[in-house]
């Protein structure tokens, strides 16, 4: 990093580095990867069952099923639970589309609920409201890396007789009420995405559940619906996790508790140094709630003006997410319209997300911030 003309621009702060983690582990992860091609398992290999094993014990659930995808694992969790077509499900209106494409993919209705403004999470107090008599379903998203209200949206779903599947897609690790994200519903679904706090080196998903017979469902429907070679006992999916996959994916759990702890520690970092910014707002820690910071968002007016102070500066950002799914053209059946969710349409034009990763140097979370310091004192706003 250097300054030119009073502008440092070399280098710059990544929005993610995935380099600066593979260079840390690469001996690990060499050898892991060494073992399976040794072996030639490619596909559901012994990894894939360690693997499972592992993350089983790590999101305190009795089974774990390695699929392809973090999409994959919501479409076969509402498969598992009999989510079909005509049928409803209630998600947050604020959330990645990738939750109600789930849906959508087999065959249901996704139902939004807008948001509260200070977790992000979704409004437990408009989920009864949304309950009708074709509702099968409740998916709640763990946003950015913290949980979403659990107690009161399960005691929606049993008052209604809903299945709850929870979305833990960017909630790697975070607990509710000292209960992991992935255990509180009746199955969990997560991403390893290469992005996300445990990210695979290429796509791929995990489904966790406490219930032995959607375990086996779910084992089925991964493997084209199975039971045995050539025996299919249902219409399934080719959804597994890959056995490369697996193996690298063991090596980085082992190291994700202090991955999270060093996000916490740079979370920290950044609300200190911009205590007190202009209009800077922040989401809310939830007392309910540990946040493994998948992302790190503030809130401004002047969001856009702010990104492109940043850019050029060699700092990236993120903006999660600018328009929200009752708004995007594939969603035009749906019939919302603007103003339908209010409080996720105002996060979509406010919310930034800044550099966050393991890897995040001090000096790195200084410059950031004192570069969003500069803007707002530099006469625009």
């Amino acid at each position: 990093m250097y300054r030119e003309g009073g502008v440092r621009v070399k280098g710059g702060v990544p929005f993610v580095d995935l380099a600066a983690q593979q260079a840390s582990i690469q001996t690990e992860i060499n050898a892991a990867i060494q073992r399976v091609l040794s072996e030639c398992s490619f596909v559901l290999g012994p990894q894939v069952e360690e693997f499972e094993r592992d993350f089983a014990k790590f999101a305190g659930c009795e089974h774990a099923v390695g699929v392809s995808s973090g999409l994959d694992a919501l479409r076969l969790a509402l498969m598992a639970v009999g989510v079909g077509p005509g049928d409803e499900v209630i998600l947050p209106a604020n959330t990645y589309i990738a939750t109600a494409l789930a849906v959508s993919a087999v065959g249901g209705r996704p139902v939004l609920v807008d948001c509260d403004r200070r977790t992000y999470n979704i409004d437990v107090n408009l989920v009864e409201s949304a309950v009708t008599p074709r509702t099968k379903a409740v998916v709640p998203v763990h946003l950015t890396g913290q949980a979403a209200d659990m107690d009161p949206i399960l005691e929606v779903a049993g008052r209604h007789g809903l299945r709850v599947i929870e979305d833990a897609a960017q909630a790697h690790g975070t607990l509710y009420k000292g209960r992991s994200c992935g255990s509180l519903g009746s199955i969990g679904c997560f991403s390893f995405y290469p992005g996300k706090n445990l990210g695979a080196y290429g796509d791929g998903g995990m489904v966790t559940t406490d219930d032995p017979d959607l375990a086996a469902r779910l084992r089925r429907l991964r493997n084209y619906g199975q039971t045995a070679k050539y025996r299919h006992t249902e219409k399934g999916l080719n959804a597994r996790l890959d056995t490369i996959q697996a193996a690298i994916l063991s090596v980085k759990l082992r190291h994700l508790p202090r991955w999270n702890k060093a996000r916490g520690a740079y979370a920290n970092g950044y609300r200190d140094l911009l205590c007190g910014v202009g209009d800077l707002t922040f989401q809310q820690e939830a007392l309910y709630s540990t946040h493994v910071y998948h992302l790190f968002i503030l809130e401004t007016e002047w969001r856009d003006a702010l990104r492109e102070h940043l850019e050029p500066r060699g700092i990236q950002t993120g903006i999660h997410y600018p328009t929200p799914i009752h708004l995007q053209p594939a969603y035009k059946e749906l019939v919302y319209g603007e103003g339908d969710f209010p409080e996720a349409e105002r996060l979509a034009k406010r919310m930034l997300s800044l550099p966050m990763f393991p890897e995040l140097r001090r000096e790195q979370i200084e410059w950031v911030t004192e570069e969003i310091g500069s803007s707002f004192q530099d006469g625009r706003r």
